[in-house]
């Protein structure tokens, strides 16, 4: 089974190490996306099998980028990973079809977990 994933961050840093994070556990990068017309164009025009989405992008809300995904029956598994952690958003985030929801900052550990929970 592939493993394909888009990272969609808008901290190079952050999709830096989540890309070491992955390729280190047998995943294939093949996309990054600093923003969410990025992360919306790439994932209709890449179809990963995986998405890492942060929840504040300068241009949109995660959780917003979720109900796109959704409405166009985008069929990536997505697990979300922001700084934002309450209840409320971590909710949304779910009801939306995310798979998990990690909060920032997180474990390599914690992140391969949530990618073999969604596999």
């Amino acid at each position: 089974m592939t493993k394909n994933v888009l990272i969609v961050d808008d901290s190079l840093y952050m999709r830096t190490v989540i890309k070491d994070a992955l390729e280190a556990n047998g995943f294939t990068v093949i996309g990054q996306a600093s923003n969410g017309e990025e992360a919306i164009d790439l994932a209709f025009e890449l179809q990963p099998d995986f998405i890492t989405l942060d929840n504040i992008l300068p241009d949109m809300i995660g959780t917003d980028i979720l109900k796109v995904y959704k409405e166009e029956g985008l069929t990536s598994k997505v697990i979300m990973i922001s700084a934002v952690g309450q209840e409320s958003v971590v909710n949304e985030g779910i009801s939306l079809g995310a798979i998990d929801y990690l909060v920032k900052p997180f474990t390599n550990d914690q992140l391969i977990g949530a990618m073999a929970k969604a596999s």
